[in-house]
């Protein structure tokens, strides 16, 4: 028997690098409230927790509550849906990943923080959106990760138990949802999250690349 029989994987800082595309859609919305942009060296700080939460923490501490949030993220969601896949790439050995998981037979699916609307757009423009047989992000019916919701609501579909879903994501949200559904983690230090941050949340498994995943899955 394969050791794990569903893979879940984060998708911004996991399977795609998106920050550029986020901190350009943020930046226009910060120019339209009259704010200074925000380098993306910052912004990838911000990401992972949904738009409301990147919105939150861009904006000047003393101004947060002189602003309308909900107008904000409607802005921002439609300045990054206009321009979803500029600048955002599939990383290196992602692909190759995808490919082996699935000739493997094993089903995979996204469970994102990112609206689920503009995360089916971005993966269907990056070629890989097929690959999933779910894709699920905020707005789809589940409360945004580290809930276990959706991740339970996978594995009852695919009928595998949770213990034999291998979650694979950048995110402290990552690390946190996998634990509270029963899920080994594979914390990937490839993406926007420092990898010393991540090994102190003490992930079932600390990998580095797409390939290092590859290796789990022929254990």
């Amino acid at each position: 028997m394969p050791r794990f029989s569903l893979l879940l994987f984060d998708l911004d800082g996991t399977l795609v690098d998106t920050a550029e595309d986020i901190a350009v859609a943020l930046n226009a919305t910060l120019a339209e409230a009259g704010f200074a942009p925000l380098p993306t060296e910052r912004v990838i700080g911000y990401i992972g927790n949904g738009a409301a939460r990147l919105i939150e923490r861009a904006l000047p501490a003393a101004m947060t509550a002189q602003v309308t949030l909900d107008a904000l993220v409607a802005r921002f969601k439609a300045h990054y849906a206009a321009h979803v896949c500029q600048r955002s790439r599939i990383y290196p050995g992602v692909g190759e990943l995808l490919e082996h998981a699935a000739g493997a037979g094993l089903p995979l699916a996204v469970l994102t923080n990112k609206p689920g609307d503009l995360a089916r757009a971005l993966l269907a423009a990056l070629g890989i959106g097929e690959r999933f047989r779910h894709i699920i992000g905020d707005g789809d019916g589940f409360a945004r990760k580290p809930a276990p919701d959706a991740v339970h609501w996978l594995c009852t579909q695919y009928q595998r138990p949770p213990s034999s879903a291998l979650f694979v994501g950048d995110g402290i949200p990552d690390v946190q949802v996998a634990r509270a559904a029963g899920c080994p983690v594979a914390a990937a230090t490839w993406g926007y999250t420092a990898r010393a941050t991540l090994a102190a949340e003490e992930p079932t498994f600390l990998v580095d690349d797409p390939s290092a995943v590859e290796a789990l899955l022929r254990e």
